[in-house]
């Protein structure tokens, strides 16, 4: 049986899963919450720490040049050094104006940039391993509705060979400013558009959690488990299963201004994104609850979704 991390939060393992163990719990896992903890995905502890550190080195060491050369110019990408609050997701989901409290490192299949080549060989080892959990993962899910209709005439094969990004954010202590009496949030509520979304994320020193996610029209807190992601069901699950899988929102919270100290940690968060020509009926996905607002037509690609929803701040960031 598949353990309980907090309310409503099981762990899976997916040797296990693949195996056909524990089908019922997940199937109800999967479609009631769309958010659970996965362990035995065949990324290391000792990996995760190995790409987390050599992003962290860059953030902490990097020169203003050497983290300039690596920002990319072309806004609707996810390349290279996002320094901190150059991001906003309350304004790309509408919901304020407060920037992301983080900094980030990212990269996909190509149009990469890197400091060195050390760094570039770490991340590519890395990102490939999570590809392939990530894609073990999302099969799982979808084979376990047994809902999936092959949006787009594609089969979960076709599906899986994706678009992904891998981003590794950097959550430092918030000053007082942006503590939780005054801005309750480091990031906003937010969907993922993604398939499935794999987090591996390092606790606050102080025990403080961050993340959280909603289920059940609760907020319940993520932490972290050893050995273990946190898998996030994302706005793509729906189009491709008649809805049967939801994309949970979630959000990363700010602590309290006694609970600064010790509170900062880092996140790496893998995306299973479709190709940018994955087709989806516009009504469908609002009838699904997801925001497609932006998008005219009966039909829209994932590429036209994707490029509404970036947002780069254009004042000076911090350093």
């Amino acid at each position: 049986m598949a353990d309980t991390m907090g309310p409503r939060v099981p762990l899976f393992s997916l040797t296990e899963l693949k195996k056909g163990t524990d089908r019922e719990e997940f199937r109800r896992c999967v479609t009631e919450t769309g958010v659970f903890y996965l362990t035995d995905c065949g990324v290391r502890e000792q990996d995760h720490r190995l790409a987390t550190d050599t992003a962290m080195d860059f953030f902490r060491h990097g020169t203003p040049e050497e983290k300039e050369a690596v920002t990319t110019k072309i806004p609707t990408m996810r390349r290279g050094y996002s320094a901190l609050e150059a991001e906003s997701t309350a304004q790309v989901t509408r919901t304020g104006t407060y920037t992301d409290y983080s900094m980030s490192f990212s990269m996909g299949i190509s149009g990469n940039l890197f400091p060195s080549r050390r760094f570039e060989e770490i991340w590519t080892a890395y990102f490939d391993g999570l590809y392939t959990a990530a894609r073990e993962t999302a099969r799982v899910v979808l084979e376990a509705t047994g809902t999936y209709d092959g949006s787009d005439g594609r089969d979960i094969d076709t599906l899986l060979d994706c678009d992904p990004v891998l981003r590794l954010r950097y959550f430092p202590e918030v000053p007082e400013h942006r503590a939780a009496e005054y801005e309750p949030r480091r990031m906003a509520p937010h969907y993922d558009l993604s398939i499935v979304t794999l987090i591996h994320q390092t606790p606050c020193a102080n025990g403080f959690v961050s993340l959280q996610a909603e289920i059940g029209g609760e907020l319940v807190d993520l932490p972290h488990v050893q050995d273990a992601v946190v898998v996030l069901c994302g706005a793509i699950a729906p189009l491709v299963t008649q809805g049967a899988v939801p994309a949970p929102r979630h959000h990363v919270r700010s602590p309290r201004a006694g609970r600064r100290k010790g509170s900062d940690r880092t996140s790496s968060v893998f995306f299973l994104r479709p190709s940018p020509d994955f087709a989806f009926s516009v009504p469908k996905a609002r009838g699904y609850g997801l925001d497609v607002d932006t998008l005219d037509g009966e039909t829209a690609t994932f590429g036209d979704w994707i490029g509404t929803n970036y947002v780069t701040m254009h004042a000076t960031p911090n350093p």
